[in-house]
């Protein structure tokens, strides 16, 4: 009984959306800025001015770091079982294995082993340490407002791709239309209907980086016509989005809303308030 007891309770440390404890809280926060402290290490290992110092610290550094992360994928890994997803003690512990955060935890701590274990290339390791930015990653584990933002993308997930249909729809006919009016004055801009869709792109972004640009008066009044579109389209998915906020803020004070007696003054349970 101690010995699930204590997993469950591991569990609930590791999963801080569960609980809202001053633990949980405590190691909320530890974990998040161990996190951020190692991105920022390995962003400032490029400098040399500083890294060359203070070699032996980010070492050492990096070594307790390590240390810190693999445990706690190890007891991720042990305590999986108490998620109904991952509910079986062999089959489910596989299955969290190969679950999305649970291989950024891995890849995040994976260079430093290679490096231990199998002596690559430190060109090679220093590529692989950039999979210490994976961590990034993992802050939405330890967030609660995440799950808000995963909420919303849930629920506008169909509109949101009706949106990316529609600007991939507008990229191909805007390319197709200009390069038809542009490809037989500029033919070493314009060589290909694919390669047209690089200035689509810029052109529907807003960002024109000015190495294509219409020169035919044809091609200028499309180009003012897409530049339209594409404001008009990229607001489209903005609009979605603020939209799925704003009902998922509401539904969730509606599930924080407590409910009181009008006699009595008590709580009422949920679904007796109506």
């Amino acid at each position: 009984m101690l010995y699930k007891d204590a997993k469950r309770r591991l569990f609930v440390l590791l999963h801080p959306e569960i609980e809202n404890t001053k633990w949980d809280k405590t190691f909320n926060a530890f974990i998040i800025g161990l996190i951020i402290l190692n991105v920022i290490a390995v962003m400032l290992e490029t400098v040399p001015s500083i890294y060359e110092p203070h070699k032996t610290l980010f070492k050492y550094f990096d070594i307790v770091s390590v240390i810190i992360f693999t445990l706690e994928y190890v007891l991720r890994v042990w305590t999986c079982n108490h998620d109904p997803n991952y509910s079986h003690s062999v089959q489910g512990r596989i299955k969290y294995i190969f679950s999305f955060g649970a291989l950024i935890d891995l890849l995040a701590i994976l260079p430093f082993y290679l490096h231990v274990f199998v002596g690559f290339d430190l060109r090679v390791l220093r590529i692989l340490r950039l999979l210490k930015f994976l961590r990034l990653f993992r802050l939405t584990a330890y967030m609660n407002s995440t799950r808000l933002v995963i909420n919303v993308f849930k629920a506008t997930k169909n509109e949101l791709l009706l949106s990316l249909v529609l600007t991939l729809f507008l990229i191909v006919i805007s390319s197709c239309l200009v390069y038809f009016c542009e490809h037989t004055v500029q033919p070493e801009q314009f060589t290909s209907i694919p390669g047209t869709m690089w200035w689509s792109v810029i052109t529907l972004t807003t960002v024109g980086y000015g190495d294509m640009y219409p020169i035919t008066n044809l091609g200028r009044i499309l180009t003012s016509i897409i530049l339209l579109a594409g404001v008009a389209l990229f607001a489209l998915p903005a609009g979605i989005i603020t939209a799925g906020f704003l009902d998922e803020i509401r539904r969730v004070r509606n599930l924080n809303k407590i409910f009181k007696c009008p006699h009595c003054g008590g709580e009422l349970p949920e679904g007796m308030h109506h």
